[in-house]
């Protein structure tokens, strides 16, 4: 499955990400892989698109976890910002040591590697 999530708030108001929902063939036994597949500058998302989803990792998987739960937590790790769900320690520091300057390296980034927002 794939689809596009188009934020309202910033850094990630400029632009889509698309990503994609897989499903394995184990599935629900087994969790599904969220992955964006537009650049994000955010540090619970790597550079390869994976997303730091602790619902989605096999220690957390519960079976009757639906796909509208993954997605409503794929947009909430989108939304916060949480420096505690992260895959790039890098981005973790700036956002918080630095945090001016992580928002607007964020917005750049997603001036130039996003795609356009649907229209309403």
């Amino acid at each position: 499955m794939a689809a596009r999530i188009a934020k309202n708030n910033p850094p990630y108001n400029a632009g889509a990400f698309r990503f994609e929902l897989t499903f394995s063939p184990h599935h629900p036994l087994s969790p599904p892989r969220a992955r964006l597949c537009t650049s994000i500058y955010h540090p619970g998302v790597d550079a390869e698109g994976n997303v730091c989803q602790p619902l989605t990792s096999t220690q957390h998987w519960v079976p009757s976890t639906r796909a509208t739960q993954v997605l409503q937590d794929l947009l909430l790790l989108l939304d916060s910002l949480d420096p505690e769900r992260v895959l790039r320690q890098d981005l973790a520091w700036e956002l918080r040591q630095r945090p001016e300057l992580f928002h607007r390296r964020a917005e750049e980034h997603t001036r130039q590697h996003s795609e356009p927002r649907p229209e309403p």
